[in-house]
Formats: structure tokens, sequence, C-alpha cells
């Protein structure tokens, strides 16, 4: 999951850029509301973490505007204030979700993967397809029962097609999701994964449209 993290505060952006690479997340990190706006109208987000208090134009601001654009990208906002009127006024200009600082690391996960069932439409915690089942709170993935050793990466990949069964997914689409700016990427690096994946879970699982991108086809029911 590719997250956008808008945070003036040089500790606090740290840490939560930090803390969440670790537990999969591919992170962008801003400092400033005109900066995420104009990231926002180029670059595509899975969420965003958006503090309040910024400057050059506040969170709110900025949480409008993607809003008036028409993007339903989920957003978190970070607050230091904890007042009912903040809390409000958040949500109703199109805010998904609400932590109050200081947070803890592993809320803001929680709230993640809650981000993400909803805006893919499941309520399920774990993602299931057949005897294959990924669990992103535990980050493991098994099938059949045996637990299946992926990397970030390959279960970030396994992830995104996962929640998109049905549905063919570019090179650059998969791409996007798996890495930011920060990151040299092998212009090949998406077929390695697809081929790891395949190797450890057969080579039925991920289709190929050929000159389109990749795929995992609905379960007939």
């Amino acid at each position: 999951m590719r997250i956008l993290l808008v945070e003036d505060d040089e500790l606090l952006g740290d840490g939560v850029r930090d803390g969440l690479t670790q537990e999969g997340y591919t992170i962008d990190w801003l400092k400033d509301g005109h900066a995420a706006e104009m990231a926002l109208q180029t670059e595509f987000f899975d969420t965003i973490v958006l503090d309040i208090g910024l400057p050059k134009r506040t969170g709110i601001e900025v949480l409008r505007n993607l809003r008036a654009r028409g993007s339903s990208t989920p957003v978190i906002l970070l607050t230091a204030r904890d007042s009912v009127e903040d809390r409000v006024e958040g949500l109703d200009n199109g805010a998904d979700d609400y932590l109050v600082k200081p947070f803890d690391l592993s809320e803001l996960c929680a709230r993640l993967r809650a981000l993400q069932r909803r805006s893919a439409g499941r309520a399920e915690p774990v993602l299931e397809y057949g005897q294959l089942v990924l669990d992103p709170a535990a980050h493991a993935v098994t099938q059949s029962g045996e637990r299946i050793n992926v990397s970030p990466k390959e279960f970030s990949l396994l992830r995104k097609l996962l929640e998109s069964t049905g549905r063919v997914l570019s090179r650059e689409q998969l791409s996007e999701a798996l890495y930011g700016w920060d990151n040299e990427v092998d212009s090949n690096a998406v077929e390695v994964h697809i081929h790891n994946l395949r190797k450890k879970l057969g080579g039925d699982l991920i289709r190929t449209i050929r000159g389109v991108g990749y795929m995992v086809d609905k379960i007939e029911q």
C-alpha cells in the first residue's frame, strides 16, 4: 500500500515514516500543504495520512480541495487538537478517520487496515482466495494451512492483486503501489516479484494479460 504522509513535525514524521516502512507500507513524506496538493494532482496513493496544522496550506484546505476534485482516496487526519468542533470539521470536510497526537503506531496501522478494507469493499480482516489466505495484520500468507514465506514487496503485490480480483492492473499501477519517490526501481522489478510469487504459490494464480498487465481471476461461485 502506498501512503502519502503529510506532516511538518520532523521528529513525528520521521518516526511514522520509519515505522510504517517496517510494516511493509510504501511511504512518501511531504511537509507542507502546498506540496501535498501538487503531489495529489499527479500521483496515486492508496491512503493519505494528513496533519491539520500544516504550513502554506492547512490540512483541512488540502482535504477540501481533494474532495472537490472528486477524489475518494481515504484520508486519516492527524491533529494535536481534540475538541469536538475540530473533529466535526475534519469529518464534515471529507476525512474518513481521525487520530489525536500523540498516538501509538499500532493504532495507526490498525486504522489504515480498516480503511483499506472499506475502500476495497470488504468487511473481513483477511483476504481469502480458495486455499490462499493473506492476513494484513499478521503480515502472513498461508496456502492450504501452510505458511508461505514472501518478501515485503511480494506481500504488498499479492495483496494489491487479491484486492483487485477480476481487474487487470498494469505494470505501472503495480509499480506505483510498491515503490515511492525515494526508491530506485529496476525496469523489470514487478516482473521479478510476479515470477517469485508464481514459484511459491503456483503458476495459475496470477494471469498475464499480454500488453496490458496482470490479474487474479475472480473465483466462480
